[in-house]
This record gives C-alpha cells, sequence and structure tokens, in this order.
C-alpha cells in the first residue's frame, strides 16, 4: 500500500538518467516507464528522487512498496486529490532545479512502484496494465528486468563508469585529479568522508582506490558498503581483501533492506529463481575473467545466455571485432563462484577454462603470421586476462608441457601489448616449475623468448645473455631452424648492447641459413636487424639495400608487426641521408600498422621518433609535438620498459626545448592532454600532423598577405592542434567569430580542410 518518501539522498553520476526520466515522466503520451538494472545499481533511488522533483507537477502522487502485503490500488482509489509530496531534503542536497512545466498540477496521476521482482513480478505485471487503462494514470516502476507490458518505456540503469586498467610501475600510478571526476570514485569518495571526514584522495591512495572501484565494477550500493570499511581498513588493505571476495562486505543500514545490508544477501537475492541451467551456466562462467568472448567460452546466443543478461548475472563489458565481451559481474561472481566450490564443481570448471584457453592460444598461431594477423592480436589482447587465469590452473596442476605451449604461444600478444615484465616471469618461472621434465627443446625455447622480453624491458645485455643459454641447450636438441632463429635474435639483442660488429657477424650468418631453410618471416626479422646493424657500422648503401629486402618480405607475408618495425629503421636511414619526406612516409606507415595491433611496446618509440620529425619539419605543431612525447613516456612507463641513455637525453632535451619556446601553461595543458591519450588517439593524433613540406622558409607566402593580424592569429592557433572554443578562450572573443576566422583562413589560403591550413602555416616558419 502507498508509502511515504525516504529523505532526500544526493544523487552523484546520474545527471543523464535523471533528465531523461524527468522528461518522460512529463510527457502527456508516456503511460509507464520501468527502470531496469542490476540489484544495487540505485533503481529505487534515482526513480524516489524523480518522484521528489517533478511530483508537484502531478494531482496525485503515490509510492507503493511492490513486495509489501496489502493488495493493489485501482486507478479508482488513486483518483481522491492529495497534496504533492514535501521537497524535504537535507541540508548538502542541492536544491531541484525548477521546472518549465505549469506550476499547477495537472489532472494526471504519478505512481511509483518500486521492487517488481521475483514473486512480485506477475502481480506486478497485472495490476499495471489495470492502472494503465486509466489515462490519467502515469506509473513509474522499478526492476531487475523489463516487466513486459504493452507501451512500456525502459529507462536501463548502468552501474557507474570506473577508472581505466593501469599496468606497470607505481610512476604510472592514477592521478587523484582525474580520478575524481571519474563517477565511482566521487561516489566512494564521498561516502567514505562521511565514514571518516579526515579522507582524501592523495597520490598515496589513489591507485587503491581505482582498484577498489573496479573491483566492485561501479555498483552504488558496493561502493557505499565498501566506503563505510575505510573506518578499519586503509584503501590498500581493503582492497587486498576485496580480490576475490567482494562478497565480505556488509554493514548497511539497519533500516534498508536485508538484501542491501550485505553484498552477500545482495547476490544470493539477485539469483533466486534461476532454473537449474541458468544457474549452472552461471557457475560456470563465474571463473572466467570479465572481457571474455562467447566463442572463447564456447557459448551461443542461447536462452540461458539472454536470461542471464536480462536479469543482470552477465554484463556487456565492451566489444572487440565485433564479438560482445561479457563479465559475471560482483558480488554474483563471487557468490556463484563460493555455491561451485562448495558442490565441488570448481575443479572441473577451471580445468574446463584451462583448456579452452590452451586451445585457442594454440588456433591462433596460423593467424599471427599472415592478413589476420590484426584480427587475431586484438583477440586475444581482449582474452589477455583469461589466458593468465588458464595459465595460473596449468601451474597449479603440474601441468608444465601445457603451460610452456601457452607461454610459447603469447610470445607475439604479449609483446604487442605490452606484458614483458610478465612474460619474462613467465618464461622463468615455467622452466623452473618443469625442471628436468621438460623437454629440452622447450626449456630451449623458453629461455630464448625471455631473452625478447629482457630486449624489450631495455636489458640488452641480459637479453644476450639468455639467448647465448638458449644456444647452448639447443645444440644439444639439433633443430637447426630454431637455433637459426635464436641467433638472429642474439644478433640483435647484441646490436642494442652495443656491438654492431659483432651483431652483424652473427646475423650474416643467421639470414643465410633461415633463407636457405626458406623460413621468410624469421629471414625477414633478420634481415631487418641487419639493417640496423649495417646502418650503425656507417654502410648505408648496403643497410639499404638489407632493409629493402626485409620490406617486401614482410609486405608479401602479411606481417603487419614485422614491417612497421623495418620501416622504423627505414626511416632512420632517410633522416640520416636528409630525406624527411621519405621519413615521414616511413614513420607513418607504422603506425598505421601499429594501431591496426593494438601496439604498446613499440610504440612509444614510434611517437618519440615522429614527434622529434615534426620538431624539425613543423615548427608550428609544437603542442601537438608535446602531446605525442607526453603519450609515449605514459605509455613506456605502463609497459615498465627502460630505454637507452643516449635515445633518453634526447626526448628530455625536446621536453626543455619546447618548454622554453611554448607559454607555460600551454605547455602544461598540452602534456596532460598526452597522458590521458590510449593508443588509438595517441596514433590519430600523430598521423592527423600535417606532412612536411619543401617550400622554402619565408615570411608570408603571397597569397597569404591578404589576411587580416587576427586571422593570422587564428591561423598558427589552427596548426597547433586548437578547437574552435580553445581559439576563443585564448584569443578572448566569442566561438561564433572563430568559426567565421577559420573560414575566411580556409578560403583566402586554398584550403579545405584544417589540416592543410597546418600544413600552409608550417611553411611560413
Amino acid at each position: 500500500m502507498p508509502q511515504t518518501l525516504a529523505p532526500a539522498a544526493e544523487l552523484v553520476g546520474r545527471e543523464l538518467e535523471t533528465a531523461l526520466l524527468h522528461e518522460r515522466l512529463r510527457d502527456p503520451l508516456v503511460r509507464l516507464v520501468t527502470v531496469t538494472g542490476r540489484a544495487g545499481v540505485g533503481k529505487s533511488r534515482l526513480a524516489l528522487e524523480a518522484v521528489r522533483e517533478v511530483g508537484g507537477e502531478f494531482a496525485r502522487v503515490a509510492v507503493l512498496d511492490a513486495t509489501a502485503p496489502g493488495g493493489w490500488p485501482a486507478p479508482s482509489e488513486l483518483s481522491e486529490p492529495s497534496e504533492p509530496p514535501a521537497q524535504s531534503r537535507s541540508p548538502q542536497s542541492p536544491r531541484p532545479p525548477q521546472s518549465s512545466q505549469p506550476s499547477q498540477p495537472s489532472g494526471r496521476i504519478l505512481l511509483l512502484l518500486d521492487d517488481c521482482d521475483h514473486e512480485a513480478r506477475p502481480a506486478a505485471a497485472r495490476a499495471l496494465e489495470a492502472l494503465t487503462a486509466d489515462p490519467r494514470v502515469v506509473v513509474l516502476a522499478t526492476s531487475v528486468e523489463p516487466l513486459g507490458v504493452y507501451g512500456e518505456l525502459l529507462l536501463p540503469l548502468a552501474p557507474l563508469p570506473v577508472p581505466g586498467p593501469r599496468r606497470g610501475p607505481a610512476s604510472a600510478a592514477a592521478d587523484p585529479h582525474a580520478l575524481q571526476e571519474v563517477a565511482s570514485v566521487a561516489l566512494f569518495v564521498r561516502r567514505a568522508r562521511e565514514a571518516d571526514p579526515a579522507f582524501s584522495l592523495t597520490l598515496e591512495n589513489a591507485a587503491a582506490v581505482a582498484e577498489i572501484c573496479r573491483l566492485l565494477g561501479g555498483l552504488p550500493l558496493a561502493l557505499e558498503l565498501a566506503a563505510r570499511r575505510l573506518r578499519l581498513f586503509p584503501p590498500h588493505l581493503l582492497a587486498s581483501r576485496l580480490r576475490g571476495r567482494t562478497t565480505m562486505l556488509s554493514g548497511g543500514p539497519a533500516n534498508a533492506p536485508a538484501r542491501h545490508r550485505s553484498l552477500a544477501a545482495l547476490a544470493e537475492w539477485s539469483c533466486r529463481g534461476l532454473d537449474g541451467a541458468d544457474r549452472e551456466l552461471l557457475g560456470q562462467l563465474s571463473v572466467y575473467e570479465p572481457g571474455f568472448g562467447l566463442w572463447a567460452a564456447g557459448l551461443s546466443a542461447e536462452a540461458a545466455v539472454e536470461t542471464l543478461l536480462d536479469r543482470g548475472l552477465l554484463a556487456v563489458v565492451g566489444e572487440e571485432q565485433g564479438e560482445l565481451r561479457l563479465a559475471v559481474p560482483e558480488p554474483v561472481r563471487s557468490y556463484a563462484r563460493a555455491e561451485l566450490a562448495g558442490s565441488g564443481g570448481e575443479a572441473a570448471a577451471l580445468d574446463a577454462h584451462a583448456e579452452r584457453y590452451r586451445s585457442l592460444v594454440s588456433g591462433a598461431q596460423p593467424g599471427l603470421r599472415g592478413t589476420e594477423q590484426a584480427r587475431v592480436l586484438r583477440e586475444l589482447a581482449a582474452e589477455g586476462a583469461n589466458v593468465i587465469a588458464a595459465l595460473r590452473r596449468l601451474r597449479e596442476r603440474g601441468d608444465g608441457e601445457a603451460a610452456a605451449a601457452v607461454v610459447l604461444g603469447c610470445r607475439l600478444p604479449w609483446l604487442a601489448q605490452g606484458r614483458l615484465r610478465e612474460g619474462l616471469e613467465w618464461c622463468d618461472h615455467t622452466a623452473e616449475a618443469g625442471g628436468a621434465a621438460l623437454p629440452e627443446a622447450v626449456r630451449a625455447r623458453l629461455a630464448d623468448l625471455s631473452g625478447v622480453f629482457a630486449l624489450a624491458l631495455g636489458d640488452p645485455q641480459e637479453a644476450v645473455r639468455r639467448h647465448r643459454h638458449a644456444l647452448a641447450l639447443g645444440k644439444n636438441v639439433g633443430d637447426r631452424r630454431q637455433n637459426a632463429l635464436v641467433s638472429a635474435r642474439l644478433g640483435a639483442a647484441l646490436l642494442e648492447s652495443g656491438d654492431p660488429a659483432g651483431a652483424r657477424a652473427v646475423l650474416v650468418t643467421a639470414l643465410s641459413a633461415l633463407e636457405s631453410m626458406g623460413v621468410t618471416g624469421g629471414a625477414a626479422s633478420a634481415a631487418a636487424s641487419l639493417g640496423a646493424a649495417l646502418r650503425a657500422d656507417g654502410d648505408r648503401r648496403r643497410a639499404q639495400e638489407t632493409l629493402d629486402r626485409a620490406v617486401e618480405a614482410f609486405r608479401r607475408i602479411r606481417d603487419g608487426r614485422g614491417l612497421a618495425g623495418a620501416l622504423r629503421t627505414v626511416a632512420a636511414l632517410a633522416l640520416e641521408g636528409d630525406e624527411p619526406d621519405r621519413a615521414d612516409r616511413a614513420l607513418r606507415e607504422s603506425l598505421r600498422l601499429y594501431g591496426a595491433v593494438g601496439e604498446r611496446t613499440e610504440l612509444p618509440g614510434m611517437l618519440e621518433e615522429f614527434a622529434l620529425l615534426l620538431m624539425r619539419t613543423a615548427p608550428a605543431q609544437r603542442p601537438r609535438t608535446v602531446r605525442l612525447l607526453a603519450a609515449a613516456d605514459t605509455l613506456r612507463a605502463e609497459t615498465g620498459a627502460e630505454v637507452a641513455d643516449e635515445w633518453r637525453s634526447a626526448a628530455e632535451r625536446a621536453r626543455t626545448e619546447l618548454s622554453a619556446r611554448m607559454d607555460w601553461t600551454d605547455f602544461a595543458v598540452a602534456w596532460a592532454e598526452g597522458v590521458r591519450m590510449a593508443v588509438p588517439e595517441a596514433v590519430a593524433e600523430a598521423l592527423s600532423a600535417p606532412a612536411p613540406s619543401h617550400r622554402p622558409s619565408a615570411a608570408l607566402a603571397p597569397e597569404d598577405r591578404s589576411l587580416t593580424p587576427r586571422q593570422v592569429q587564428v591561423a598558427l592557433l589552427v596548426s597547433e592542434g586548437m578547437t574552435n572554443r580553445q581559439i576563443a578562450a585564448k584569443l578572448d572573443i566569442s566561438e561564433w567569430t572563430v568559426v567565421n576566422h577559420v573560414r575566411q583562413v580556409m578560403r583566402r589560403l586554398g584550403c579545405s580542410s584544417r589540416v592543410q591550413v597546418a600544413g600552409a602555416v608550417g611553411r611560413w616558419a
């Protein structure tokens, strides 16, 4: 029966949903709106606040709990006039916005029907059909899933956004100021301050707070329960306790429904009513790490999957290669995993999971060497967490050869993903755990792969040591092909360690052996490394010939990642020969290829080289150059890789020069923008830069002299990559005025795009 409104509560991160709900309730054609979403997502709170805000525009408002006994009101019971609900609020709550609707209540009736779930669902649906037959009645319902009533409009409510995942050392930890803008963090911090007024988000606890929000999936109820525990545990200890067992959280308000007092109760309530097949599927999926695909899990769009999705027990967390990425959200995952363990089925589920991902990695190997490379690399990146989980299971059950096969199959995916330290550790651990039980050929390949990761991490001396160990093991095996591949990688490590002559000698022999055996991919990699060694030795002609062979071979076998690396050396050789156009073309193609595979290991160096080329050929592109240097610095920190002192000094000199030539605020803003760039944004930023021009440096060209001084200012700022809004703020003029200036600049310079304007301005310098 009718209930009273609860005290007003401040909503965090729900501005869009609130505005949309208000709009629908005010629409005279809308009869039924159902707010749907997982348990604990905040449906009731959003609905109550909406009623509080727009209730004064209705002749009568009634709030009912669908689970309460006492039957359902008929429309006639709601038609008696009454006072609209009071706009009660706490002193901290913001005042409701002024309604654009008439101040006098209409003859319409607003009914809030809360918790239309489980046992209450059928009765609620029948009652709604009767209530909405009266044209005066507008029903706002809350339910985990749609009620299926004719005319129902849905307002799905998702958990709050969470901070993006961060890999790498502590120096890459989250920025507190940026984190505070993420809705889940904002809610957690507010509730934490209610529990402990001295709490604040700092550099020291920001990473732990971000992890807590990710572990809890942005679920508001879970965040509020976690924030209360800060009275007992600091953030880093709380995060540690939550890993894998979020159902430990409890301590909700005593006057809240039982399911809102602990996450264990919430998860149990969420799973009520599942039939045997659905519950079994949920248990099987609970061993999968978030982000798995239906195909990888061996599922189709079967009815059970749709049921779990409808009830919020399975969530869509993204899309990759046209396939949905799924997760069993917390706390349901922890609850289902505990149930699975209690029933004795956890071991079998974990073994099945490990076998699926062992097969996935094995089956992906042919695709890593051809036209499917980019697609396969992206798919394996999306399934990365599950591959690691499968490896842990194989290690637990002592299946060393299977674990080694997965590790070796992850060479290219882990390099592309920047999982360098992780890859090195898995190589070492797998070799140590397997010991003498592992075939010597497998131990040799693991030693070789560990050298690849050591070199990518910036330790060429260690890489040389590991590759030599791999060769020593391989001699007893007698695998000429594998030994030649190891020799080629040894040559690359020798080059990076400062021994170009030694590298050249090893690479010549390795290249000859690989070509004689028809190992095209390995020969192309060896040729690319040999070209780099010849360049280091000063033999530019032979270096160019060898690099051309490598590029042609990579193109023939459609190895995009290998081609990108070879083109990087081509660009370096072109710059030494004062051919900036050729270097620019090579770097741009390399950037496109790395962008296609989601490269993280080699991309930072490529961005820096492109930024240094921009400094040389397009001085007006300083803000863009700063953004690229910042993106490179951040992406490299996430991989944990180090660079040679010489290269680090070049990047630092560039930063120093740019900061000296730019206004400090402009430099800081550009750097902050670059730090926030992900791989796709960083690649797009580089590729949108104007190409080098051969036009002689001079003052304004004749066709440029028709620009007014203000238009020259606008053109210069456009060339720096600024938006119209940023230019307006910089020059203290309206954005519309900037639009007009940009149009005039483009017309007078004969340009059809902002990129062409930037190119024209670059010719002025």
